[in-house]
């Protein structure tokens, strides 16, 4: 049998099929009582427009594994980071086509001192650096649109947020 942190981590983001809510830290807790499951997850963003199809495609999928009632909630604090995704979830980005996030996120920095600056995003299509960016937001707002110079290929960068 499935379990109820399983079932709900296998969701694919719909926005961003290649990864699952666990890779992208969407999901933030699942706790079961019974045939009763609350999962907690946390939006990309506040309006962020796939929280309702997450919502519903978790619901599907604890119901699908058999438990009775499904309630998911929706926690804005802490604001998601893209330091909560997984490593998996960014090679799975960067074999899809997307640039992953690369550093930390400004809330993820603890030590005082010179912030580092990110001068170059690597294209996921020939690794080059010769890179622009075309839009600060691309295909989804934590996406921006960036152009290769080298093979010319337009490609998404996930920001860090």
């Amino acid at each position: 049998m499935v379990t109820a942190w399983e079932a709900a981590a296998a969701v694919c983001d719909p926005e961003v099929p290649v990864l699952t809510i666990e890779d992208l830290g969407v999901l933030r807790g699942v706790e079961v009582e019974g045939q009763r499951v609350t999962v907690t997850i946390t939006p990309t963003y506040s309006g962020c427009p796939a929280v309702s199809a997450i919502r519903d495609d978790v619901v599907l999928a604890l119901t699908r594994a058999g438990f009775a009632e499904v309630d998911v909630r929706l926690t804005l604090s802490p604001a998601w980071t893209t330091d909560w995704m997984s490593e998996d979830g960014k090679r799975k980005l960067l074999a899809y086509g997307i640039a992953p996030p690369t550093g930390s996120s400004p809330a993820g920095r603890r030590a005082a001192g010179p912030l580092p600056v990110q001068l170059a995003v690597r294209c996921p299509q020939c690794g080059s650096l010769d890179t622009r960016e075309v839009s600060r937001f691309g295909s989804t707002s934590c996406k921006a649109l960036y152009e290769c110079r080298s093979c010319l290929e337009p490609f998404d960068h996930f920001k860090v947020h």
